[in-house]
């Protein structure tokens, strides 16, 4: 593939998920992840075992900027539950730095297949008509550790800001929509950066010589420009969406881009 054609692609991956993103507060990696595979398996330019590696590490590090710049509208839309914020977000921080050595050592068929399962979990249960008992809160010091935890390790392991699995967690414990994808947003950029800081050092402890470890900076930059122009337009859209429609507009992306990497797998 040529180089300008790549790049210009990656621009427009850009735009894309810094709309959505903004939009469901998620930091877009649920877009960026397949897309990326995809067109790596179209440039040829890698390794087949390394294509899904490097687009998890060059997501999570593209969701630095793309999260800060929705985090950011969201903050002053002051929709942001910071008591929430500051209970889970040492545990999503420790489990998305472990993501970066699990993920190395897994098989790409494996990586690409728990991807898939997991984001159609989440859909089905976006899409359907359940509601959460009105009197579930959080669970106690424990619970919420291993919450945030295990939503860190999926978060890094699937190279997203964690919005696909902090929104539903969220709503399942009664937090609106609306406050939950602002929060998801705010969480997104430290566990983006701890996540790249996870695969930097799996990258470098396995021999890497390339600088930047598994991430693809030719891929990083036309994508964070992209998501930068298109992140607080996506904040503001939110605003005026119901956050019924908000739930399954959130819940239908995600079955697409499961079906996508879940038929990769299988092919």
């Amino acid at each position: 593939m040529e180089e300008f054609f790549f790049i210009g692609l990656c621009l427009v991956l850009g735009l894309i998920s810094g709309f959505i993103g903004g939009l469901l507060g998620i930091g877009g990696g649920v877009i960026i992840v397949p897309a990326l595979v995809l067109l790596y398996d179209l440039d040829g330019a890698l390794p087949t075992a390394n294509t899904l590696l490097t687009a998890v590490a060059t997501s999570l590090a593209c969701i630095i900027f793309t999260s800060a710049s929705a985090a950011y509208a969201q903050y002053q839309s002051g929709r942001v539950i910071w008591a929430l914020f500051r209970q889970l977000i040492p545990f999503l921080l420790l489990g998305s730095f472990a993501a970066g050595f699990i993920g190395a050592g897994l098989s790409s068929e494996f990586f690409r297949g728990f991807i898939g399962v997991f984001l159609s979990l989440v859909a089905l249960v976006m899409l359907s008509n359940w509601q959460p008992h009105p009197q579930r809160r959080l669970p106690g010091a424990a619970g919420t550790a291993g919450i945030g935890f295990a939503g860190g390790l999926t978060a890094g392991l699937a190279g997203i800001a964690g919005g696909n699995v902090i929104v539903p967690t969220l709503i399942y414990f009664n937090t609106p929509a609306h406050n939950a994808t602002a929060t998801s947003s705010a969480l997104g950029v430290p566990i983006a950066m701890v996540g790249t800081l996870g695969y930097l050092s799996a990258a470098f402890s396995s021999g890497a010589e390339h600088p930047w470890g598994y991430i693809d900076l030719r891929a990083a930059m036309p994508i964070i420009i992209g998501a930068l122009i298109a992140a607080p337009r996506g904040v503001r859209t939110a605003h005026r969406v119901p956050g019924a429609k908000l739930k399954r507009l959130f819940g239908a992306l995600l079955l697409v881009v499961a079906a996508r990497m879940l038929y990769s797998v299988l092919n």
